[in-house]
This record gives C-alpha cells, sequence and structure tokens, in this order.
C-alpha cells in the first residue's frame, strides 16, 4: 500500500508541475498606453495616460504616455477609454440555457467545468473580470476558481458559492422526476428546520463556499407550479445568516414574491437576488437592513427570448409568461422606494458574454448611466467587501482593466463591445 501511495503522490506531483507549466506567466512589468482613464464610475475619463502593472498589480497612472523601462510589455490603447473590469454578481458558469430539467439526470458533474472553461473565457472576454458564482454542482465552482486564479485557464476572478441551500421539494431541489430518480439527483444542500439548515451552511463552508446560496422562495424555471412566495420559514433562513455571518460568509438568497422578500431582509440575508414581486413593505426591510437587490433583467429577457421554443415544459413557460410585465418595471421600483442597487444577470440562463446587455435594461429602468456603470464597479466591489481590491483603478489595485471605444458615460452600451481585457495582470485572448 505505502508503494501504491508513493507512486500516485509521485504522479499528481509530475501531473501538477506539468499543469503549471502550462499556465501563462505574468510579465513582471506591463505598460498600457490609453488615450483616456475613467479611473473611477464617480469620476471622469483623464486625457492620455500611461498605466503601470507589475505582478497583476497596478502601481501606478501617469499623465501621458512615458516610456516603459526596457524588459516592459507594452500595450498600446492609444485610441480607446480604458475602465476597471465589471463585476457580475450573480452568474451561472456551468451551465447554458436551456435543458435545466433534464441536464442533472445526463451530463457528469465533470462535463459542468468543461461547460464552465468555456464559459468563463466569453465572460472575461466580455469585460467582466470578477463575478460571483451563484450556484452550481459538487465542486465545479470552486475547480473553475482555482483554474482561473491560477492561471490555467483564462477567465475571471470567481466568488463562489457551490450547491444552493433549498427547502425539500423547492427552487433549487430535484424535481419532476419519479421519487427515486429525485432522490438520487439530491444535491445533499435540502434542510428542515434551523438546526439542519445551521448544519448545511457549516457544510457549504467545509466544501469551500466563498459565499451561501439559498432558494428563498419558489422559483420560474424549477419543475413546480406552486408559486413564488416565502419557502424557507423565518426560524429556519435567520439561521442561515446567523451561522454564514459567523463564519464570515454572506448570504445571497434567490427570491421573488414579496413576503419572501421581506422575510429574506429582516432574517439578515445580505442580497436579495432577482426580487420580481418587491413592494414598499418588501422594500423598506431591504433598506432598514441594508440588503442589496441584484435584479438579474438579463434573466427575464433570456428566457422570454426561448418561449414556444420547446426549450421549458409547460410549467415553466407558464409562469415565465406571468412575470413577463412585471420584469420591465420591478427595479425602477425597487429603486424609487430606495433601495440600494448592484449588477448581476443570471448568465447561464442566457448565453454567457451577454452580461453587459443589462447594463441598458438597468438605464431603462431608471439609472443613469453613471449610476449603471457604478454598480458593476464600486457598488459591486462594495457587496463583495473587495472594494479595497477590485472596482476601480488605482495603485495597489489589482490589474483588472478593460478597454472600450468611446464613454461609457455618454452610451452605456459601449460596454457591450469590450476590446481588450486584463484579468490580475493577464491578458485574456
Amino acid at each position: 500500500m505505502r508503494h501504491v501511495l508513493s507512486a500516485l503522490a509521485t504522479t499528481l506531483a509530475v501531473a501538477m508541475s506539468a499543469a503549471l507549466a502550462s499556465a501563462p506567466a505574468l510579465a513582471e512589468t506591463t505598460v498600457i498606453h490609453a488615450g483616456a482613464v475613467l479611473a473611477d464610475a464617480d469620476g471622469d475619463p483623464s486625457g492620455p495616460a500611461t498605466i503601470t502593472v507589475e505582478d497583476g498589480v497596478i502601481v501606478g497612472i501617469e499623465p501621458g504616455h512615458t516610456a516603459p523601462p526596457g524588459e516592459a510589455q507594452l500595450v498600446d490603447l492609444r485610441t480607446m477609454t480604458v475602465l476597471p473590469g465589471m463585476i457580475d454578481l450573480h452568474v451561472h458558469l456551468t451551465g447554458d440555457p436551456g435543458g435545466d430539467f433534464w441536464k442533472a439526470a445526463v451530463e457528469p458533474d465533470e462535463w459542468d467545468v468543461v461547460v464552465g472553461m468555456k464559459n468563463a473565457r466569453l465572460t472575461a472576454l466580455a469585460g467582466f473580470t470578477t463575478v460571483r458564482e451563484a450556484g452550481s454542482a459538487g465542486q465545479t465552482a470552486y475547480s473553475l476558481r482555482r483554474g482561473t486564479a491560477e492561471g490555467l485557464i483564462p477567465g475571471p476572478r470567481i466568488v463562489a458559492a457551490g450547491p444552493a441551500l433549498s427547502i425539500v421539494g423547492g427552487h433549487g431541489d430535484t424535481n419532476g422526476f419519479r421519487p427515486e430518480i429525485n432522490e438520487v439527483l439530491d444535491t445533499g444542500f435540502n434542510c428542515t428546520g434551523p438546526v439542519q439548515c445551521a448544519e448545511k451552511v457549516r457544510l457549504a463552508s467545509q466544501n469551500g463556499a466563498d459565499v451561501i446560496k439559498i432558494t428563498a422562495t419558489g422559483g420560474v424555471l424549477s419543475q413546480q407550479g406552486r408559486g413564488l412566495e416565502a419557502h424557507f420559514t423565518d426560524a429556519e433562513m435567520k439561521s442561515i445568516a446567523d451561522t454564514a455571518h459567523s463564519l464570515g460568509l454572506k448570504v445571497m438568497a434567490h427570491a421573488h414574491g414579496a413576503r419572501g422578500i421581506e422575510a429574506a431582509a429582516r432574517a439578515g440575508i445580505d442580497t436579495i437576488e432577482h426580487s420580481t414581486y418587491i413592494d414598499r413593505d418588501a422594500a423598506r426591510a431591504m433598506r432598514e437592513n441594508d440588503v442589496v437587490l441584484v435584479p438579474t433583467l438579463m434573466a427575464f429577457r433570456g428566457v422570454t427570448e426561448r418561449l414556444g421554443q420547446g426549450v421549458y415544459t409547460p410549467v415553466v413557460e407558464e409562469k415565465i409568461r406571468a412575470v413577463a410585465e412585471q420584469a420591465q418595471v420591478f427595479m425602477r421600483q425597487a429603486r424609487e422606494w430606495g433601495v440600494q442597487i448592484a449588477f448581476g444577470t443570471d448568465a447561464g440562463v442566457f448565453e454567457h458574454g451577454r452580461n453587459a446587455e443589462e447594463l441598458a435594461m438597468m438605464v431603462a429602468q431608471g439609472m443613469t448611466n453613471r449610476e449603471a456603470l457604478a454598480s458593476t464597479t464600486t457598488v459591486a466591489a462594495q457587496v463583495l467587501e473587495m472594494e479595497d481590491e477590485i472596482g476601480r483603478l488605482a495603485p495597489g489595485y489589482s490589474a483588472d482593466i478593460i478597454a472600450v471605444s468611446g464613454n461609457p458615460l455618454d452610451d452605456i452600451t459601449v460596454l457591450e463591445n469590450v476590446d481588450w481585457v486584463m484579468v490580475r495582470g493577464r491578458i485574456v485572448e
């Protein structure tokens, strides 16, 4: 046995060495000549400037175009506006649109990693240099998180939730198959009662979760027609929030119905995802408890685009049609009621790489271009408690940098066509 373990250790060491050798090395120094720099959503673009990056960190931003040192890599973006990489607080990198009902029954988790590698690159090329992965099978998101962090695969920084916590039979649990099939496909993260829910939070933390995801209400894409209101009890949600916070983790809650939103906010949940049927009382609870809304407007566009194509079951299509009208107005209402809003899309429900289309939809529901840009940079960074590392361009910040033609403060849609991307000092191609 000792010889077998020794041989296995040697094999793993060789494999890891080969993988690391293939990872793209960071240039010691990269110098960027920018046509203009929009360093912060609160500011305005500068004139020509030089950004210096060393070992993945911005070390200087100077006016004009200064000559790079002899060994530095020079990037010519003199016709571009350079700004911080965007942040998407709600993605599903391991999934593509459609087929959600059958996927868990026919595809292994390993395939999710393959799909995730493709989507991580598409997401980065679209200008999103950090994402919060909002629910995935097993260890898949954690594998992607490590792969992008070590430079083995191109993609954004990943803050990963892993499997979502759900009630038995709720959105996030497996539904629609024979009981014995549902049992086989159980993720192991369903819970009933405060004690068991606390245990599942601790299990998620043990497995590697950066954030806890729960499905606080019913969902549009799950195989049940029992409505979109609260699923967990107040005591269960408070147990989840308190346990997560004791471990230094935040909680993000999928929630559609107003009373489910209100209950989650009062329980101490940190962000509400979707929030379709928010009302004044739910908004008041969010304000009073400093809960941030992540509206995912693109999710509603993505599912509506697939109506009548045989992608969804009749149960799901009925729910999509029921929420379609409200999806056009709820973010405007939440904003008018004083709810703080941060950027998130639910990419995976629609095609990855289209994330920035969310910005124009946010503007259509009342945001200014500047507010929309802040939602995907400085505000999103604050939600992640990473505002000293990402979300703006400044010395000491991660070199998460993108370049576009035009000024997003004048036309937010220029961010739908990103020309150049750097993630943690690595140029993405």
